[in-house]
């Protein structure tokens, strides 16, 4: 088992990261290189937060092996004419080693080669490439070589502005007299890293430890829940009705230059690749209205640059995402609002048995019948769920304290004041490696879930929204890549620092872990390593009493960008708009609902409506025959009298005529005719009568 766990773990981490970009991402319309990237930065962040633990229980049996190791006793020195007697030094016995390999033991010189490729990879991605891939896919450019040069345009501020932080921290280095600067370069990256990646952290953790415990304990408040859920319904039909605008004026661009530029100009294959990405009814609209017959005029002047193209090209790439992502987020909202409207009704039932307004749309599979029943559901939903949430609640919050207290007191090694330092010693003592593997998983993976949470929840305006349901940009899924590789490095410090594994803080002679040899280079720093590493997550106190008290969110508010506020009279104004809206939806949907409950009824009262259409063509196509058959048949009677041509005209007349006739040939004819053109008429009108009659019986 001594590479098992490493083995299992990297297969299992790599289908987490790739469930979670299938969740969020487009496997088929997103560019390959964009999911590769992205896939490869989560993976390389979520390697690290679940291997560290591993590699704590490994460095703890290395230290407990040099604690007992054997030692030779040391001899009085004799005089100088003192022969030895023929006998060997054995060395003293020693009690037996309480020491045993842990079942996840590492063996030696796998885990620093690891570290060094994991750690160098998220960095070279965070910092290089995922910068350049993030432009280039943005980029509205039509090959690669135009969007290889915005990318390198849009990057070359950000690359200088790196590289003037970078320079002035090499010019430190080599007039420091007591820095060399051969091994120097490598210190000063990751310090760099380590800095900018520490402060983020400690806003984005301050932020999760408090939210996370609340959103819990107000998901157990149905009531709080679907008040907040119409306000949501408020704000996002505005930014639905907002995009659909916005891609109806792109659209309209779009037609002018496809109407303008023709068939045979040059940038034609530039407009043809702009009409296929706008929607398909749209494509049919400007497909008919093109006439590829009409000739461009070289004189004209006015026809759009390539550059005008690629702008719009951009565009219709964002306008065409935007209305995608609000309409699949419209109809997942009014889902969540019917069912939570569904649940309050269901609570101040008799029977015991959830009802659901809308019949689902799958059909229901077998866990549905035997296990999850209604009535399991009306206990499940009504009673059990919000007990639930306030028992995790409860705990996340008390966890949430634990790290806040650990992160204030972390740098006291005597007395020892971190919990987590206290509870690691405490299992180091009894060699219980287990414990100390589950403990460094749960505290590490309740780190990464407030931080990596936060990044999921965070939206800057339009540009970065990390949505579910395969709704999320190709620019937002490469900027969450570029924050996990630079915030994970200096989380695993900061939880190594927790439980005193790292000699920066601890300030003692132990084994170190081989991802602290990787970055145990920051301590060449000391004014970084013994001030900024240390004191700069007491913040986290600050950052946590102000999302307690929701000051960002009043903050925002008051700057114009409606937020969720209880006491606000705009918050109640939204909240009614949106429940306005949600009725009107599930209004529209009941008439669906209603339709096909009609045509279902009726299709089991009369039989199948295909086999019903087809008697009814087949009856008319009888009818057609026989009426053929009965003006033939008139016809030819009418042939040999003098007014022919008349009869069969009023035969055709009557055939024609809408309104009630009244069959008597005194009515019908204004002039007189002769006897042959009477009885032909009258026996015309009698077939004509019969047919009449011959249709209505069938």
């Amino acid at each position: 088992m001594s590479g098992a766990a490493l083995a299992i773990e990297i297969v299992v981490v790599f289908f987490l990261a790739l469930f979670l970009l299938h969740r969020y991402g487009d496997f088929k319309k997103q560019q390959r290189m964009v999911l590769f990237g992205t896939l490869l930065a989560w993976y390389l962040c979520f390697l690290i937060v679940f291997i560290l633990p591993l590699d704590v229980s490994t460095t703890i049996y290395k230290q407990c092996t040099l604690d007992h190791k054997p030692r030779l006793p040391t001899a009085s020195p004799l005089p100088s004419n003192h022969t030895m007697p023929n006998m060997s030094i054995t060395p003293t016995k020693s009690a037996p080693t309480p020491c045993y390999k842990p079942w996840s033991y590492i063996p030696d010189g796998i885990m620093p080669v690891f570290w060094r490729v994991v750690y160098w990879t998220s960095q070279c991605l965070t910092w290089l490439l995922l910068p350049f891939m993030q432009s280039y896919a943005r980029s509205g450019g039509f090959s690669i070589s135009g969007k290889i040069k915005t990318a390198l345009i849009e990057n070359a501020i950000y690359y200088g502005t790196y590289l003037l932080i970078f320079g002035s921290l090499l010019i430190y280095v080599a007039v420091h007299p007591k820095l060399r600067l051969s091994w120097s370069l490598q210190t000063i990256g990751i310090t760099a890293a380590n800095t900018w990646g520490l402060f983020l952290l400690v806003l984005l953790l301050g932020y999760g430890l408090v939210e996370i415990p609340r959103s819990y304990w107000n998901a157990s408040r149905h009531g709080h829940l679907l008040i907040k859920t119409y306000f949501k319904a408020s704000k996002l039909m505005t930014e639905k009705v907002d995009a659909e605008e916005n891609l109806e004026d792109v659209m309209e661009e779009v037609r002018k230059v496809s109407e303008c530029i023709k068939y045979n100009h040059p940038t034609r294959k530039f407009v043809d690749t702009i009409l296929r990405k706008c929607p398909l009814d749209y494509q049919e609209k400007m497909g008919r209205n093109m006439d590829d017959y009409e000739d461009y005029d070289d004189k004209q002047s006015t026809y759009p640059t390539e550059k005008s193209l690629v702008k719009l090209h951009k565009q219709v790439i964002y306008a065409v995402q935007r209305h995608n992502r609000t309409r699949v987020q419209w109809q997942i909202l009014l889902q969540q609002a019917v069912h939570l409207e569904d649940v309050s009704k269901n609570e101040i039932s008799s029977s015991h048995s959830f009802v659901h307004s809308f019949p689902p749309s799958e059909p229901r599979g077998w866990f549905s019948r035997y296990v999850y029943t209604p009535t399991v559901e009306w206990y499940w939903e009504c009673q059990l769920k919000r007990w639930c949430y306030r028992l995790l609640s409860v705990l996340l919050a008390l966890f949430s304290v634990a790290v806040v207290w650990s992160e204030c007191t972390f740098f006291s090694t005597r007395p020892v004041l971190s919990l987590f330092a206290v509870f690691i010693q405490l299992a180091e003592r009894e060699y219980n490696y287990l414990y100390i593997e589950v403990a460094c998983f749960i505290t590490i993976f309740f780190l990464c879930t407030c931080v990596y949470s936060t990044v999921f929840r965070i939206r800057v305006f339009n540009f970065y929204y990390l949505a579910s349901h395969h709704q999320t940009d190709a620019y937002s899924l490469q900027f969450s890549g570029m924050l996990f590789c630079r915030l994970t490095p200096p989380l695993c410090l900061n939880f190594l620092g927790l439980i005193h594994m790292d000699s920066a803080i601890s300030h003692q002679d132990k084994q170190q872990t081989a991802y602290t040899s990787i970055m145990g280079s920051m301590r060449v720093l000391s004014f970084i390593a013994n001030g900024f590493y240390i004191y700069y997550p007491i913040l986290i106190v600050i950052l946590c009493i102000a999302t307690y008290f929701s000051l960002g969110t009043r903050c925002l508010n008051l700057l114009g960008f409606q937020q969720f506020m209880d006491d606000s009279e705009m918050t109640s104004d939204l909240i009614d708009e949106g429940k306005e809206l949600i009725r009107r939806e599930k209004r529209k949907r009941q008439r669906i609902e209603d339709g096909e409950n009609r045509r279902r009824e009726w299709k089991e009262r009369y039989g199948n409506p295909r086999e019903e259409h087809a008697a009814r063509n087949r009856n008319s196509h009888e009818m057609k025959e026989t009426t053929s058959l009965i003006l033939l048949s008139c016809s030819t009677e009418a042939k040999y009298s003098r007014s022919a041509g008349r009869s069969e005209r009023d035969c055709v007349e009557l055939l024609q005529d809408a309104e009630p006739l009244d069959f008597n040939a005194e009515t019908l004819t204004d002039e007189p005719l002769d006897s042959e053109s009477s009885s032909s008429s009258s026996s015309c009108l009698r077939c004509m009568y019969i047919s009449v009659i011959f249709c209505t019986v069938f």
